[in-house]
């Protein structure tokens, strides 16, 4: 047996926003394909010389990823939804902390999201919710 469930897409998206979303989801799906070792390289890659993500910015990405995506916005989309939600943020020059991990209450259960300073953006759940297994933060400033 299924679950009913409506999705809401978000609806105060920029036109540009929403263009830039579309950009980054071909991306994002192929990406969500791939290994977990190959993901964490790009990523790990992608995320060079990047600022820190405020909790506004990558709130406002991950809402344009799913106002674009029916797939991202659904219960299922969680790896494609944060990875572009990442890459969006990527391309204003921010990364959040992209995570996958497990739920940490019963039944067992994969998840992968955005954070910023240790709180998930968007899930509506406690910090403690979920146990990370694969972590890409913000890199860190080199000394000059």
């Amino acid at each position: 047996m299924t679950t009913p469930s409506a999705l809401t897409p978000p609806t105060a998206v920029p036109f540009a926003r929403r263009l830039a979303a579309r950009l980054v989801l071909v991306p994002a799906l192929v990406l969500s394909f791939l290994p977990p070792r190959r993901v964490r390289a790009v990523l790990g890659f992608v995320r060079r010389g990047a600022v820190p993500a405020s909790a506004e910015g990558a709130a406002g990405a991950r809402d344009a990823v799913c106002a674009v995506s029916l797939r991202c916005a659904g219960p299922r989309g969680c790896l494609p939804r944060s990875i572009g939600a990442a890459l969006l943020c990527r391309l204003g020059g921010t990364w959040p902390t992209w995570c996958t991990g497990v739920r940490v209450v019963p039944p067992f259960t994969a998840h992968a999201w955005i954070e910023v300073d240790g709180h998930p953006v968007g899930e509506g759940v406690p910090d403690a919710y979920f146990t990370r297994l694969i972590a890409i933060p913000p890199e860190p400033r080199q000394a000059r």
